[in-house]
């Protein structure tokens, strides 16, 4: 027996020709010529050291060593093709996100993955607001505007709360004053800009801070008082209606969110698709 390569090329035609025991056929099948099949079923014999087929004035027969090789071969084509096509099908592509992306990013990534089956993004959050993409395909920055990567959105804040705890309308100094005040950081730099902005004198007797956005708006949510969050991170609970948002003032902080990925001759399958799915703009208009 030869020792060259086995001709998968031939196997896929011997398949087809012994489906239909005619060349003029399998040829249609295979979308080349009677010649060309001819001539893969003669490689296939050659490598194999026996012939395949008796050719007879009506068509093919399988000799005896045909018949009982055809089954294998079936079998062991299938399982290449279907390894190949879900190793064609089945791309993971790795992303990195800071933790107080999560309200926006989920629901994004659950849309796309019901859209484009054949995606998995491979999620890690982390604190770490730092510009290196690691050993990750794709990351999502949050921080001053340095010009890295794609531009996502800009952080914008306003004051949200759970509707239970606002009584009456419109809002006021008088409203948050009595509410207690929740930080997305350990001091009240967020909150103080939006004060300022709005040309408000608001004394925050009683504060809670915790270590992310995420976890802030978790707490209004819940009832426990009245944070600043970004417009596009809370689009989603305000239009379910977990949070109202009182007062139509915003103020940009100058942070940005960013998406800095792999270069095209590095990136895996269907990056491209998940960078522009997430680049999509949101709509993060709210009734004040």
């Amino acid at each position: 027996m030869s020792q060259r390569p086995l001709p998968l090329n031939a196997i896929h035609a011997f398949i087809v020709t012994a489906r239909h025991l005619n060349l003029t056929h399998a040829a249609g099948d295979l979308c080349i010529t009677q010649g060309a099949v001819s001539r893969k079923i003669a490689a296939l014999e050659a490598w194999l050291g026996f012939s395949l087929f008796d050719r007879h004035a009506r068509g093919l027969r399988l000799t005896p060593q045909g018949s009982a090789l055809l089954p294998a071969l079936k079998a062991g084509y299938q399982q290449i093709v279907d390894a190949a096509q879900a190793s064609r099908l089945q791309t993971t592509i790795r992303l990195k996100a800071p933790t107080c992306a999560m309200r926006w990013l989920l629901p994004k990534l659950v849309a796309l993955e019901k859209q484009h089956p054949e995606l998995h993004v491979s999620l890690t959050t982390t604190l770490d607001h730092g510009s290196q993409l690691e050993n990750y395909d794709a990351a999502i920055l949050y921080g001053p505007d340095r010009g890295a990567g794609l531009r996502l959105f800009d952080e914008e804040l306003t004051p949200v709360m759970a509707a239970t705890l606002l009584t009456s309308r419109p809002a006021d100094t008088g409203t948050l004053a009595a509410m207690t005040f929740l930080h997305p950081t350990a001091d009240s730099r967020d909150w103080q800009l939006w004060l300022k902005s709005q040309r408000m004198d608001v004394a925050m007797q009683r504060n809670q801070h915790f270590a992310t956005m995420d976890l802030a708006i978790s707490a209004a949510i819940q009832g426990y008082g009245v944070t600043v969050a970004d417009v596009t991170l809370i689009a989603e609970d305000l239009t379910m209606q977990r949070l109202v948002a009182p007062f139509s003032g915003r103020v940009k902080t100058g942070a940005v969110y960013s998406l800095i990925r792999r270069p095209t001759e590095e990136a895996p399958p269907l990056l491209d698709t998940l960078v522009a799915w997430l680049s999509t703009p949101v709509d993060t208009a709210f009734r004040s």
